[in-house]
């Protein structure tokens, strides 16, 4: 555990964490700490990366229970929902017009919109590239799948690693990735 810092940098860093932590943008902002030894004391400052998220005039209001939390033993199967935001030539046979960087500005506001405990469903319905509804079982690598599931290591990687990270109830994010998320933005939310 870090001692707490008396002085104005420690004190902003501090409020930078605590505000970036209450957007709700955890892994979604980067977070460095830097050590410097001045005269006869070190001091410890905390800077916070800008989220990647649009910004809004009010803050955050997230239902506590969307938030992700990762759970308290992996498990060896899970059920979610997603909603898949892609954007043009993303999504073989999906005839999608918007740019990557609309598709990613769509995705962080749907997301807050789920988490503020819109229906999960609407927003699938409304929303995803997938055919709707969107709700995928998998099993952990190494384990068999049940009827009507997927092998993790079958799916897009970053599905998976988003949808085992997190509790039943909780909605995160698979940010685009050529190789991990190659389809586009996964808003998942675990069901079971």
């Amino acid at each position: 555990m870090m001692p707490i810092q008396n002085d104005a940098r420690g004190a902003l860093g501090a409020a930078l964490l605590i505000a970036a932590l209450a957007l709700g943008c955890a892994g979604q902002s980067a977070t460095k700490e830097s050590t410097s030894g001045a005269g006869t004391g070190t001091a410890t400052t905390a800077t916070t990366a800008a989220p990647t998220q649009t910004k809004t005039e009010e803050p955050s209001m997230a239902a506590a229970e969307t938030m992700p939390v990762k759970p308290d033993v992996e498990p060896q199967h899970v059920q979610v929902q997603h909603i898949l935001i892609g954007f043009a030539g993303s999504v073989p046979g999906k005839p999608i017009t918007r740019s990557k960087d609309e598709a990613k500005v769509l995705a962080y506001q749907v997301l807050e919109r789920a988490r503020k405990g819109e229906n999960f469903d609407d927003l699938v319905r409304q929303y995803t590239d997938d055919s709707p509804p969107g709700i995928y079982g998998m099993s952990a690598v190494g384990i068999a799948p049940l009827p009507g599931e997927h092998a993790r290591d079958g799916m897009v990687p970053a599905f998976g690693n988003v949808g085992f990270a997190i509790s039943p109830g909780n909605i995160g994010i698979a940010d685009f990735d050529p190789a991990a998320s190659p389809f586009g933005w996964h808003i998942i939310k675990r069901l079971k």
